[in-house]
């Protein structure tokens, strides 16, 4: 099948968070946004179809889940992970970022601990901050462009501070670790002898590069599945976020009768019609789709690797094993966290994620979307060039 990933598709004046609210984000009108994690391709066709379908109905009313709905989400992961999640397992929501912040209010008390490996996709310590608990940080390591684990740190951290809950970022977000087999158990044998419950973001889970396997946290065993919250979406995956729909996987029944009870504080009922049919359209129809787009993401990765080895010095690419998000390394440039920020705003005219936003680890750094047509990435590419330039502050 033949899959134009090339085409470049006009998103402005469709009320699109990542070109139409320059001015409310409070950024020059002409920048090139590659900041929030969407992609700007078009959904398989099959979800396409799907959604006409739906919306041809005319009824648009409360609408839930049937067997089929389970069946293709299940048959998925067991396909894709080895995996294959139990239909009581399933809870839908409507995104990750409101699992996350369901999980925090369901299963610890105001003023418990919960920890983050640093840096990290930021909605988890806003997340925490805002529900009344501490954020603990353990900060991943950088080895030599590779982000490692500091385990002593991340089991003092626990003991000294009492931690209830981890959250884990599997693939990592923005410093693209695919966290191996030993990794994860070694952090969950961790967590079970202290009594930690494990809330697995496993949002980009689809996209791992050559080389690389991602392990669903609650596969490595029973004892791994019991005291965790496997948190999935097909909205990375299929450029579905807007429809607002995640599927949570909770075996542990007294685990998931809190979160369902946290749940319902919420007022949160029936999911979005829209986002269920177009999820169950992607995981029943979308691998051949899926895996030309990670081949086109492999030739736009080759892309910014090579570019930034021959173009862009004191700028090192740390290589990512997972996500379309780039991490680029800026430290050697010499710039303050403000100027570098301001050089790639104002002078390249590039709107990218600030590393320090992800935490202070990552100051220094600037993250970039690299899911869009190969003409777009190329011309951010040469703007980013533009950073070298002196006198625009």
């Amino acid at each position: 099948m033949s899959f134009d990933f090339d085409k470049v598709v006009d998103r402005k004046n469709t009320n699109c968070l990542k070109y139409d609210f320059m001015s409310e984000f409070h950024k020059p009108e002409d920048v090139l946004s590659l900041w929030v994690a969407d992609m700007d391709f078009e959904s398989p066709k099959e979800v396409r179809a799907a959604l006409i379908r739906a919306a041809e109905h005319g009824i648009y009313g409360y609408t839930d889940t049937k067997e089929d709905y389970y069946e293709a989400v299940a048959d998925w992961f067991d396909e894709g992970f080895g995996w294959r999640p139990e239909k009581q397992w399933m809870v839908k929501v409507p995104g990750v970022v409101f699992a996350v912040a369901t999980a925090i209010r369901g299963l610890t008390e105001p003023g418990d601990a919960v920890l983050i490996q640093t840096p990290v996709y930021y909605p988890f310590a806003a997340s925490i901050e805002r529900n009344g608990r501490k954020v603990v940080r353990n900060s991943l390591c950088n080895k030599d462009g590779k982000y490692v684990i500091d385990f002593d740190d991340f089991e003092n951290k626990i003991q000294e501070n009492k931690v209830k809950l981890f959250i884990l970022c599997s693939p990592h977000n923005p410093v693209g670790r695919v966290w191996n087999r030993e990794e994860l158990m070694r952090m969950g044998e961790i967590c079970q002898s202290h009594g930690v419950i494990v809330v697995s973001d496993e949002i980009h889970c689809d996209f791992t590069y050559a080389g690389h396997d991602h392990h669903i946290y609650a596969s490595l065993g029973e004892n791994f599945a019991d005291h965790s919250v496997i948190c999935t979406a097909p909205s990375k995956t299929f450029n579905l976020a807007g429809l607002q729909i995640s599927n949570i996987f909770i075996s542990n029944p007294e685990i998931r009768n809190s979160f369902v009870k946290a749940l319902g504080r919420t007022g949160y009922g029936s999911p979005n019609m829209m986002g269920i049919c177009a999820a169950q359209a992607a995981y029943r129809f979308g691998r051949p789709w899926l895996e030309a787009l990670k081949a086109y993401l492999s030739e736009n990765l080759d892309l910014v690797r090579c570019f930034v080895r021959e173009e862009l010095p004191g700028i090192h690419l740390v290589e990512p094993e997972g996500t379309y998000l780039v991490w680029l390394d800026c430290r050697d440039l010499g710039y303050s966290d403000r100027e570098l920020n301001e050089k790639v705003l104002n002078q390249a005219k590039l709107w990218l994620d600030g590393g320090s936003m992800f935490g202070k680890e990552g100051e220094g750094f600037q993250r970039l979307n690299i899911a869009c047509p190969r003409s777009v990435l190329k011309e951010a590419l040469m703007r980013f060039k533009k950073i070298y330039e002196k006198g625009a502050l």
